[in-house]
């Protein structure tokens, strides 16, 4: 099989290392380009008159609403709110799940135990649940912190708890016919299998927890981006709104690349798959 090459591309160095540039950011050129049009065209429409800007503003009202936030000391303090509920309910979640997803997926006993609970909390919506804990709780912070909570331990608990079970058997029983200790098979096989299934929970588990910051500052809260994006909705300041949101968005995005990096970081021994 033969592979055609570009003979102006071979005498013109410039256009070689530009065209290899473009490989090595192909997927932030083709994403940026998409998106770009996409703010093209949402700003073609909001300047066209066809669509009232009550509705759907545009993409340069958003940016100066949100210049104009930026310069006001309460909104930096919702920011720090919804940071703190967000990073406290995140991390008790992920402090609470991986452990008890790990225990569930070895024993079987503990499985009889738990799975009960999880699965009748997986049923419920956890949005039922916030009348009952701002009851408990009131409306400060630790009510949203428990919504976070509830949110993001489920999907993290039991995708942890999948990729224990889908170890290898095969492995398992070679490195028992070696003498390996229990523990040797937990380091060396069941948790590296489950790392993938860790991260993908983890991920999930982001989302919902985002989630659970809104919902629970919608609910009831004096401050907050949910609080300040309600207020906004009340007023019909559709281009706070949207920049409310965009900050959400912004924080999910950044959360799952963070978490994709730190997943290649612990998946080094894996082959490289394109």
């Amino acid at each position: 099989m033969t592979v055609s090459v570009d003979p102006a591309a071979e005498s013109d160095p410039r256009r070689s290392a530009l065209a290899a540039l473009y490989l090595e950011h192909e997927r932030l050129a083709i994403g940026g380009g998409t998106l770009l049009a996409f703010l093209l065209v949402w700003e073609a429409f909001g300047r066209s008159g066809l669509i009232d800007p009550l509705f759907i503003s545009s993409p340069i009202r958003v940016a100066q609403a949100g210049w104009e936030l930026m310069r006001d000391r309460d909104f930096w303090n919702d920011l720090g709110v919804s940071g703190r509920e967000f990073l406290l309910g995140y991390g008790a979640a992920v402090a609470v799940a991986i452990p008890l997803g790990l225990a569930i997926g070895l024993s079987r006993r503990a499985q009889y135990m738990l799975s009960p609970f999880v699965d009748t909390l997986n049923a419920v919506p956890r949005v039922t649940l916030l009348p009952l804990i701002i009851i408990w709780l009131g409306i400060g912070i630790w009510s949203k912190v428990v919504v976070v909570l509830l949110g993001a331990v489920i999907p993290i608990l039991i995708n942890t708890q999948s990729g224990v079970k889908t170890s290898e058997a095969r492995f398992i029983r070679l490195a028992r016919s070696f003498q390996a200790s229990r523990i040797k098979i937990f380091t060396s096989i069941i948790l590296p299998g489950t790392v993938p299934f860790i991260f993908t929970g983890l991920k999930y588990g982001a989302g919902r927890a985002l989630l659970g910051v809104v919902v629970g500052e919608l609910y009831a809260s004096t401050s907050g981006l949910g609080h300040m994006i309600a207020d906004a909705g009340n007023t019909f300041q559709t281009d706070v709104v949207l920049f409310g949101v965009l900050i959400f968005m912004a924080t999910g995005l950044v959360v799952v690349s963070l978490l994709d990096r730190l997943e290649r970081r612990f998946e080094i021994w894996r082959p490289h798959v394109r």
